[in-house]
């Protein structure tokens, strides 16, 4: 893995090799940091938080200082002797760039190490462009995005979300619904070779749900489905507290599931599939119904899963936003109605992060490793 670009004053590397910061109590620390804002946090705190020795601590937080990934945030009182010495994370040390590489469109944002979006790129092209030709536009999009922060922190790497089925351990996309001729295609080491920084792929629903339980729906250890509408139907799961990808990262072909015997056809090949349904009410301007029937397949899957929150989102979705949450939560609600359950069954809301969700998920699909924070 190479180490990311960028200098600072005197010419050391800005932000840190990515090896050099993975260990999982420098990642505590950082994490701890973050989360303290730039309020700060002293060594002390650092370890008693962490359950490490004074002395780990002030090595860890030593090399973070001298990576220039942490800063001093001044002085606090304490309850005896000299003040404390608070130590903050500081943002702009390193980006991370997200790509959302939809059927018909490419949206990028550059955030920071606290995950603000810095920098947005939309391109009018997406998986249609075609193997050959959308590598580089996805490059493209990532080198303007990094030439943006002229200097000014490092870029530890690129994720990139794109609808499924794909390998998200070996970076290779299966046959996306529609594109057949996507099928094999190893896109993580075709765009890594192009920008010469780490890429990670992955499921769009799976970035958005990442995003969002760190985020911290769902609480600590919870669990929620995320529903995205948008070209396609999919979902990503978060079960106690992890994205749960299943054994082959395939985990979340939801739009596939079949609900009407015989129904119309869908391009995956099938018949009667919850997307081809869905996609044909939206394409009749019958939102109401299209919500039914995502309502229906949501209903499935809390039923399925046990779980007590479903989170909407996807460019359908958001057109139509107030009738998708009540269309689904009514549907729920009847549901939970006829057998019985406790309350009003599982709650429903939008989901925040509107057009840009998947594509800042897909940024934490870099960082979320940095700070011990893989899967939520």
């Amino acid at each position: 893995m190479r180490s990311v670009n960028g200098t600072r004053s005197g010419g050391r590397p800005a932000g840190a090799n990515l090896f050099a910061v993975r260990s999982h109590n420098t990642a505590l620390v950082l994490d701890l940091l973050r989360t303290a804002g730039t309020e700060g946090i002293s060594r002390l705190e650092l370890a008693e938080r962490t359950g490490l020795t004074p002395q780990a601590v002030s090595k860890i937080t030593a090399r973070l200082r001298e990576e220039g990934l942490a800063a001093e945030a001044g002085r606090r009182a304490s309850t005896g002797g000299k003040p404390r010495t608070v130590l903050r994370l500081v943002p702009e040390a390193g980006h991370a760039v997200g790509v959302h590489l939809d059927r018909d469109e490419l949206r990028a944002v550059l955030v920071d190490l606290d995950g603000t979006v810095v920098g947005e790129r939309r391109v009018p092209a997406g998986l249609g462009a075609g193997a050959e030709a959308v590598p580089g536009v996805v490059a493209g999009a990532v080198e303007e995005l990094r030439h943006g922060l002229g200097g000014a922190g490092a870029l530890l790497g690129a994720g990139v979300a794109l609808p499924g089925p794909l390998d998200h351990a070996r970076g290779i996309l299966h046959r996306v619904t529609g594109f057949p001729e996507w099928e094999g295609f190893a896109f993580r080491d075709a765009l890594a070779e192009r920008l010469g920084v780490p890429v990670v792929v992955d499921k769009d629903t799976n970035a958005a749900a990442l995003g969002l339980s760190l985020l911290g729906e769902g609480g600590a250890g919870g669990s929620f489905a995320y529903l995205h509408l948008g070209t396609g139907l999919g979902a990503g799961l978060v079960i106690g507290g992890r994205v749960h990808r299943g054994a082959r990262t395939g985990a979340g072909e939801f739009g596939h599931q079949v609900v009407q015997l015989d129904g119309p056809r869908c391009e995956c090949g099938d018949r009667g599939c919850l997307e081809a349904l869905c996609l044909a009410a939206v394409r009749r301007g019958d939102t109401r119904e299209a919500a039914r029937v995502l309502g229906v397949g949501a209903g499935n899957l809390v039923g399925l899963l046990d779980i007590d929150l479903v989170l909407l989102g996807g460019r359908t979705v958001d057109a139509a936003p107030e009738v998708f949450a009540a269309g689904v939560a009514e549907v729920l609600r009847a549901r939970a109605r006829r057998e019985g359950a406790q309350g009003e069954g599982a709650a429903v809301r939008i989901a925040s992060g509107g057009g840009r969700g998947v594509a800042e998920g897909a940024a934490q699909l870099l960082l979320a490793p940095l700070f011990g924070r893989e899967d939520g």
